[in-house]
C-alpha cells in the first residue's frame, strides 16, 4: 500500500487544549547508530522530520536522552516551534557512550534538563513534557512534583508520564494532571494493559512504544500476511492500523529515519479494518 501523495488520515484525540492526529512520529531514530550521537547525515534527517509534517503528522515524540540532545536539537533545526505541531519530549533518563539507559529523577536534574530541551527545541514552552522512566533513588512523588512546578511556572504545558504502572499514574494524578502515559505496548505485547485501561476510563493518551517491534510482529505473521493480503498491507501497518481501533486513546509513534518507511507508516491510517479483522488480531495474543 502505497501513494506518491501520503496523508495522515487517523482520527484525532485532545492534548490539553491542542488537537493532534492519533498516528504520531517517534523521533528516536533520527540520531546515531544505538541512539548515540549524531546520524551520518544530519540534513537526510531533518528531512525526514519536516516530511513527517507535510504528511500531516502534527505529534512528534522525543527525548532529551536520544543521542543525547541528538534528536531535540535536529527536530528544532528542522521544524523550529510550529503552532500546529505538538512536540513531546522526555526527561529522567542518563545517556552514555556505553549505551546504558539509567533512570535518574531527581528533581534537581529535570529542573535543569527542562532548560537544556527548551534551547534544543527553540521553543519558550515545551508542548508535552514527559517523566521518563521511575527512578528508585528518587521518591516518585518528588519527580512528579518537579514536572508539577514546571508546568504551573509555563515552562511545559502538559505532563506525561513513561513506563509506570496503574498504581503510579494515580498517585502521580493526585499532583498533576496527567495528559498522556507512553508504555511499551503492541501487537504481542500487552503487559501495558491495565495501564491502558486506566487511560481510556479517564481520557488519558496512551502512546505505546515499540508499537511494531519487529520480533512482536514475527509472532502472528501468518495472521497478519493473511489480512494484509486483502489490503495490499504490510505487516507493520497492519500492526499500526490495529492499534488505531483498539483504542480511541491510543496514539501510536512509529519512528524511522527513512522516508519511505515514514509514508509507509502514515498510509497505515488509511486502513479500514473490519470489527472481525480487529477482534482476530486482538485475539492473537491474550
Amino acid at each position: 500500500m502505497s501513494s506518491n501523495s501520503i496523508t495522515n488520515e487517523s482520527d484525532t484525540f485532545e492534548i490539553g487544549e491542542t488537537t493532534v492526529h492519533r498516528l504520531g512520529f517517534g523521533a528516536m531514530r533520527i540520531t546515531g547508530e544505538d541512539i548515540i550521537g549524531a546520524p551520518d547525515d544530519e540534513a537526510a534527517a531533518r528531512e525526514v522530520v519536516e516530511h513527517a509534517v507535510d504528511c500531516g503528522v502534527d505529534l512528534i515524540d522525543t527525548a532529551d536522552s536520544y543521542g543525547p540532545a541528538t534528536s531535540e536539537r535536529l527536530i528544532g533545526e528542522a521544524i523550529g516551534d510550529p503552532d500546529d505541531v505538538l512536540v513531546a519530549t522526555k526527561a529522567g533518563l542518563l545517556r552514555n557512550r556505553e549505551g546504558d539507559w539509567l533512570a535518574h529523577g531527581d528533581p534537581d536534574y529535570i529542573r535543569n534538563q527542562v532548560l537544556t530541551s527548551l534551547d534544543r527545541l527553540r521553543t519558550d514552552t515545551i508542548d508535552l513534557y514527559q517523566f521518563h522512566r521511575p527512578d528508585d533513588d528518587t521518591p516518585f512523588e518528588d519527580s512528579v512534583a518537579a514536572f508539577a512546578e514546571l508546568k504551573d511556572e509555563g515552562f511545559v504545558d502538559q505532563v506525561g508520564l513513561s513506563n509506570v504502572s496503574p498504581e503510579l499514574i494515580d498517585q502521580a494524578r493526585e499532583q498533576v494532571e496527567v495528559a498522556t502515559v507512553q508504555n511499551r505496548y503492541n501487537l504481542n505485547d500487552r503487559g501495558a494493559a491495565d495501564s491502558l485501561e486506566v487511560c481510556a476510563e479517564n481520557d488519558i493518551g496512551f502512546i505505546p512504544w515499540a508499537p511494531i517491534n519487529g520480533d512482536d510482529l514475527a509472532e502472528h505473521g501468518d495472521l497478519l500476511d493473511e489480512i494484509a493480503e486483502t489490503y495490499d498491507a504490510t505487516r507493520r501497518q497492519l500492526a499500526l492500523a490495529w492499534l488505531l481501533e483498539r483504542s480511541p486513546v491510543i496514539l501510536p509513534i512509529p519512528g524511522t529515519s527513512d522516508p519511505d518507511h515514514l509514508e509507509s507508516n502514515v498510509a497505515a491510517s488509511q486502513l479500514s479494518l473490519s470489527d472481525d479483522e480487529v477482534q482476530r488480531l486482538t485475539d492473537a495474543a491474550e
